[in-house]
């Protein structure tokens, strides 16, 4: 079956959910064991389903059970027991040719979420799944394998996005990216937003929150997950192809870092916990109170390598904000004590740098990576949320992939709420240092950004290294090949990303990178 089929299939399930109370009418599959004494509840799958880090021989699948998703004390209109959740996995969208199909128990003190890990899949196959609990049948979703280690892999195409936040627009980008049919989804962060928007009545679409206070107990993370869940392009484009996916600063509170300030201990473990519970992600995440294990590697074959950050958890704390200046704290912004991903997962990531298993390698992370340099001067400082403002680190990380001989580093980024394309040095100010990488920077999906105007001609007499910026919302679509690789900027005008009605998604510009020849060059 050709993919416009397929997305049909898939689509026509998220629109009109296969699901019944009359256990008679549900497939044989469907009839499993039941949990003795669990209360009846209507139609529990209004997550949806997704899937996340393939493997050559298992993908996560994943759903939570949330018959009434916004209900205040987070269990989503779940009753105080456990339920039983069968699922299967095909090789067909009719489920005519099963796989492997099980039972797990959802219970409460996961928010009535489950994450099946099965193994012994084909590697670089497609794949069908669904759920039944309490006599209904989820969506069906459709998933695909990782190719075998070191495999041969003509092409990969996947999208990544980033900064959805409920108030400030539809989620317009997933319609792409659904359209796109891709292998693979990233997501680089801000899932959910712990506070409201600081948009006036008027520069917000009509949608609002459940609740606008902030976010600071479980219940309310995991409320504010299931509110954005809900959104039924989000639904699709989980539905559609499996998703990698790490956080960035709002699935706790703005800016957060690696001290117990500003985010205290407990929150940090709602949040965690929230996000895991959420989240397509291996058991091997599963936080541990205040800690989790985010950042992983996965493969694709022997054409790429994704190394998947985590620069809040670890990061040293910001120093004050030194607006442009060249004070005590741009002295701090460049100390060899800092760094953003700490010395542990430095070292992890470095330890990757040595081996060369794939063509690429793309490092999917949250804040901008490359120098901004608004006055040309190499004495003031500035954006200290970001890569620059841990530039030791930085250096550390550039240096270690040019020392490793890294033939085509390529960062990815989110956070920003504009598209940014940029080559990397390991001198930003000396506009003759050799091209080392390149980075690619997603807009948000909704997220509005308070300096959307376009860079001015002196801005980027000072940035050479910067190609090209853009404040509208939408996502990047990446297609790899063993020779090159194109990006494509994908746009949702601001306007259009108001109305629901309005979907106008188009390719604003696109840029190469030739294998083996560091530099971004425009189609």
């Amino acid at each position: 079956m050709g993919q416009v089929n397929r997305r049909k299939v898939l689509l026509g399930g998220l629109a009109a959910v296969t699901a019944t109370a009359a256990s008679a009418a549900l497939p044989s599959w469907a009839n499993a064991r039941t949990t003795a004494a669990a209360p009846a509840v209507r139609d529990p799958f209004q997550l949806g389903i997704a899937s996340g880090d393939p493997l050559p021989d298992s993908v996560v699948l994943w759903t939570r059970l949330a018959p009434a998703p916004l209900n205040p004390d987070g269990f989503g209109g779940m009753p105080d027991a456990t339920y039983a959740v069968d699922w299967e996995i095909a090789n067909d969208e009719a489920f005519s040719s099963i796989v492997q199909r099980g039972s797990v128990d959802a219970v409460r003190a996961s928010g009535h979420s489950v994450h099946i890990e099965p193994t012994g899949l084909q590697p670089a196959r497609e794949y069908f799944y669904r759920f039944k609990s309490s006599g209904y049948i989820s969506p069906v979703g459709r998933t695909r394998t990782a190719p075998a280690a070191g495999a041969a892999v003509n092409q990969l195409k996947y999208c990544f996005s980033s900064c959805q936040h409920w108030e400030e627009g539809y989620y317009h980008a997933y319609k792409g990216i659904v359209a796109d049919d891709p292998d693979l989804v990233l997501f680089l962060g801000d899932y959910i937003y712990e506070k409201k928007s600081g948009r006036t009545a008027q520069e917000r679409n009509p949608r609002s929150l459940a609740f606008t206070e902030d976010v600071t107990t479980l219940a309310q993370y995991r409320a504010r997950h299931a509110q954005h869940k809900t959104d039924a392009d989000l639904q699709a484009a989980h539905a559609i192809a499996p998703w990698i996916v790490v956080f960035d600063d709002h699935e706790v509170m703005n800016n957060w870092n690696g001290t117990t300030s500003p985010a205290p201990a407990a929150r940090k473990a709602a949040g965690f916990q929230a996000f895991y519970e959420n989240t397509p992600i291996r058991s091997t995440a599963k936080p541990n109170g205040a800690s989790i294990q985010l950042y992983r590697q996965l493969m694709w074959g022997n054409l790429a390598r994704f190394h998947m950050l985590d620069t809040r958890q670890y990061r040293s704390a910001q120093v004050p904000d030194p607006s442009g200046d060249a004070g005590p704290a741009c002295a701090d912004m460049r100390s060899t004590s800092r760094s953003i991903l700490g010395a542990t997962e430095e070292a992890w990531l470095l330890k990757q740098f040595e081996s060369h298993p794939a063509t690429w390698d793309f490092l999917g992370q949250q804040v901008f990576f490359a120098t901004r340099d608004s006055d040309g001067n190499k004495a003031t400082c500035e954006s200290n949320d970001s890569w620059q403002g841990y530039e030791a680190s930085r250096n550390r990380i550039q240096q270690g992939w040019v020392d490793r001989k890294v033939a085509n580093p390529v960062v990815l980024t989110g956070d920003v709420h504009r598209h940014w394309a940029a080559d990397l040095r390991l001198d930003y100010f000396d506009h003759s240092d050799p091209v080392i990488g390149s980075e690619l920077v997603t807009t948000s999906v909704t997220s509005n950004s308070d300096t959307a105007s376009a860079p001015s001609a002196a801005w980027y007499a000072n940035n050479p290294h910067v190609k090209y910026c853009k404040g509208e919302r939408g996502y990047v679509r990446v297609t790899t090949t063993p020779s090159q690789l194109r990006a494509d900027f994908m746009t949702t005008s601001d306007t259009s990303v108001y109305d629901p009605a309005a979907v106008v998604i188009k390719n604003d510009v696109s840029y190469v990178v030739q294998a083996g020849k560091p530099g971004l060059q425009k189609t």
